[in-house]
Parts: structure tokens; sequence; C-alpha cells
């Protein structure tokens, strides 16, 4: 039981989202308070040029942050992919990990020694080298894809989703109530930022040392590898002149043979089939990280300015009410797994992920003033039908 067990990596995913959501309202919240007090001394009693002042410098942090930290990731990233399929699987979720916890205890020190925020890119870059959430997440993947059957696959990556959906609901609900316990200090927001370095350090050392992975990479490279690549190649030919023989000898006048003619004509074809299948569904999430991104981006700069202008227990509900998405998901994933495939449920993800996203730019654009009436939209916008970041993940295993 024990050993079973330690082969879930849900509790590594539960302490890292839970850490990395209160991080996510500490940050903001120390931004605002930092360009709120820049804004006012530059402009002096110019409220609304204050507002957009300081709308404006937490945009650009932002975008400055976010760059550093993809840009960076991307080499580091691919190295640690490498490794990660030569059978060190735990190399690509540690390593971020570790340059998690460096970052945060780094707003820990901006906000005990009033550092600039600027150093916080120092922070995004560290991340950025150290792997980033694409190595992190990518591993996270690949260690629940080898956990699992090829049958029970898509359940087994949808309940490390939900996981991280549970762990970022509790710990935006709670993250503003985090930050508020020391607001009669000066040092506000010291015990968050202490906390999110401590729950990546305890994911961290789960990972490292209590879970426990099989991973039939390693038990493959015992064999010869001259002798498993000539056995492959004797399989595969062997596959391709039965394949052959099957061609020649089948009648061209018996229409019941027609589909088996074309299953042969597929199957004589795979490599080349799956790779534009491959290639389609990586432009699939290219185009819908784009989309929903940078939408998430640019969402944060407006809670904190007016008409809004809200206090961190507000902005964490703001973010708690972003992760309905991960259980209307799930619920969608078990219900339509049954009748559809992955791909389908896939594109009904899209096609309920854009209606949610138009009601939101509706109501942002002529009701943004009603807290209410955002928080409905929200959650609207987040009742995605089947996620389709996992679903598109789902595809892309069943055709390698």
């Amino acid at each position: 039981m024990c050993h079973r067990l330690r082969t879930f990596i849900e509790p590594a995913v539960l302490s890292a989202q839970f850490a990395s959501t209160i991080y996510d309202t500490g940050l903001l919240m120390t931004l605002k308070e930092r360009y709120n007090v820049t804004a006012n001394y530059s402009l002096g009693n110019a409220s609304h040029s204050g507002d957009e002042e300081e709308q404006k410098d937490i945009s650009n942090f932002y975008m400055i942050y976010n760059i550093l930290h993809a840009s960076t990731s991307i080499l580091t990233a691919f190295y640690l992919a490498i490794l990660g399929d030569k059978g060190f699987r735990k190399l690509p979720v540690c390593c971020p990990l570790l340059g998690y916890v460096i970052s945060r205890a780094m707003l820990l020190l901006v906000i005990l020694l009033d550092w600039p925020v600027q150093v916080m890119f120092g922070a995004a870059a560290l991340q950025g080298l150290s792997g980033g959430y694409a190595s992190y997440w990518a591993g996270v993947m690949a260690i629940a894809s080898d956990q699992s059957t090829v049958e029970q696959r898509s359940l087994q990556l949808v309940s490390v989703e939900v996981a991280y959906g549970v762990a970022g609901f509790i710990g935006s609900t709670t993250s503003g109530y985090i930050y508020n316990l020391d607001i009669h200090t000066e040092h506000q927001g010291a015990i968050l930022s202490g906390l999110s370095m401590l729950f990546f350090l305890l994911s961290l050392t789960y990972t490292l040392f209590i879970l426990n992975i099989h991973n039939p990479t390693i038990h493959s490279q015992t064999r010869d590898p001259q002798e498993e690549h000539k056995s492959i190649n004797d399989s595969k030919e062997e596959e391709s002149k039965h394949e052959c023989g099957t061609l020649v000898n089948a009648p061209s006048n018996n229409s019941e043979s027609s589909p088996k003619l074309a299953d042969t004509y597929i199957g004589i074809f795979p490599t080349c089939y799956n790779k534009v299948n491959i290639l389609l569904l990586v432009m699939a999430a290219l185009m819908y990280r784009v989309a929903n991104g940078r939408f998430v981006d640019i969402l944060p700069t407006f809670m904190v300015k007016k008409p809004l202008n809200w206090n961190a227990k507000q902005v964490g509900y703001g973010n708690a009410a972003g992760f309905v998405i991960f259980f209307t998901s799930f619920a969608g994933t078990w219900f339509f797994s049954k009748c559809l495939r992955d791909v389908s449920m896939g594109i009904i993800g899209l096609v309920s992920f854009a209606s949610g996203l138009l009601v939101m730019a509706f109501v942002l654009f002529f009701c943004f003033e009603n807290n209410e009436m955002y928080f409905v939209t929200l959650t609207l916008y987040k009742l995605t039908i089947a996620h389709t970041k996992p679903e598109i993940q789902f595809s892309k295993c069943a055709i390698t």
C-alpha cells in the first residue's frame, strides 16, 4: 500500500500549485503597493492619472517578467526533456522546483529588505534557466503517463489537472487572508512569501526523496541496443511483407475488402501520418496558448485599478474563480470520454472556451464597474466543457 502511494505525483502538484497561487497574489499586491506610492509621489493629487500610471507600471512589469521567464526557459526545458526521455524522469520536475524555491526567497527578500521590485526580473530569469513551467509541467505529465496504462491514461492525466485546479482554488481563496496576517507590520506579505517558499520546498522534497517512478525506459536499456534495434527492424520487415502480400493477393472486385485495403494503406505510412497529427496538435496548442495566456496575463492589471480597485482578499477570490475550469473540464471529460475521442473533446473545449471569452469581453466593455457581474462572467468564461490543453496532451500521447 505504501509503495502504491509513493507512485502518485498529485501530492507534489498540490503543494507546488498552492505555493504558486499564493505567490501570484503576493506579487501582485506587492507591485500595487510599491507602484501606488511611486505614482502618488510623482503625480501629486491627480488620482486618476495616478491610477493610470500605476496600471501602466504593473503592465510593463508583467510584460518584462513573462518575457524573461518564457525566453530563458526554452533551451533549458529542451535539454531537461532530453534527459527525461533518457530515464531521468525526476530532473524535469526537480530543477524547476528548485528554481521556484530560490525565486520565492527573492520575493521574501524584496519585502523584508525593501529591495526594488525590479529584482524580481532576476527571479524570473532564474526560473527560466531552471526549466520554468514548461519543463515542470511536461515532466509531471510524463511521470503521470508512466504510472498509468494506455486505457486509463486520459483519466490519469485529467486527475492531475483536477489536483492542480483544487490546489489553485484553495490557494487563491486563502491567499488574501494569508497576505493580511501581517497587515500591521512594516513588511506585509512576508508570511505569504515564506509559506510559498516552504510549500515549493515540500514539493521538491516529495519528488526527490519520496516519489517512486516505474520507468520502462530504464528497463529497456538493460538490453543490448544493437540486438534491440535489429529485432525492431526484423519485426517491421515482417509486417511490411505481410501487408504487401495482403495488397497483392487481395481481390479487386470484392467490395468488402476495400475497408481492409484502406486500413492497410494507412498502416504502411504510420510515421508520416503521426508526424502530421503531432504538428497540427502543436499548432493548436500554440494558438490556444496565445488566445488564453495573453488574456490571463493582462487580467490582473484591471483588478487593482479603478473601478474595481480590489484588495488582497478580492484578488484571491477573482483568481479562485478562474480555477472553475478544472472542475468543469473533469466533469466534461468524464462524461464525453465514454462516447467521444480525445480530439473531439478538444474541439468541444475550443468552442465552449471561445464562447465564454466572447461573453467575458462583452461584460468587460459594458459592465466593468460591477464586481458581482465580473465574478459571474469570469465563472461563465471558465465553464469550459472540456479543457483544451489536457485534451491536446491526451491526443499526442495516443498517437506517439
